[in-house]
């Protein structure tokens, strides 16, 4: 079983990066192996609404989005992780996260999700419903822990100081892996949830 990490912070090492390796202490003692991406310190443009991946089955641009499709197919877990700007996500994190979902087009059903926000003060609530939003529109359950999935710290290392945060780190950990075992033992004894053709409607039809 695999966890596949982004982290959309452009600081390598900071504050974004100890709570993922809090996470990752856990997922090794629960034998569940992990890869972790860094994005936010890439140059990652916004999709253009061009329509391309639905014929080629890959986003026009081949940067990271490319790159990392195949270890996201691949992967049962899936965690963003971005620092908060404005009381919203890293921007370049936000860029990746549209193109990688657009131009995906395998099953992503029951992959277990989690976001993770960092920040000093505020905005940390609202970033996290942003990213959870990616995996309620694709089918893949949300993993919770014993509060929203925050730590806080500016400079660098701060984090490492927010007790509460990365105890949280820890069991948002052990509940995702604790999904991520029980959903593959679903999968054997009943299989995935049957679906439906999605019908696409809009207000003015």
């Amino acid at each position: 079983m695999k966890v596949l990490m982004i982290n959309g912070s452009p600081r390598v090492g900071g504050n974004t990066s100890i709570a993922l390796q809090e996470m990752e202490k856990i997922f090794a003692q629960e034998g569940i192996e992990v890869e972790t991406v860094q994005v936010g310190n890439q140059a990652i443009r916004g999709c253009i609404a061009c329509g391309t991946c639905a014929k080629q089955g890959k986003c026009v641009f081949d940067d990271a989005v490319n790159a990392v499709a195949p270890k996201f197919e691949a992967c049962d877990g899936l965690v963003i992780a971005s620092p908060v700007y404005y009381a919203s996500a890293n921007g370049t994190l936000i860029s990746f996260l549209d193109r990688l979902f657009y131009s995906t087009h395998f099953s992503k059903t029951m992959k277990v999700g989690a976001s993770v926000v960092v920040a000093r003060r505020g905005g940390l609530s609202s970033t996290f419903d942003e990213l959870n939003k990616y995996f309620t529109d694709a089918g893949m359950p949300v993993a919770s822990s014993q509060y929203w999935n925050s730590v806080h710290g500016r400079a660098a290392g701060e984090a490492s100081q927010d007790a509460e945060g990365l105890q949280t780190m820890r069991t948002l950990a052990r509940n995702m892996a604790f999904l991520i075992k029980s959903i593959a033992l679903g999968k054997e004894t009943f299989g995935l949830p049957e679906t439906e053709p999605i019908q696409r409607t809009s207000f003015i039809r």
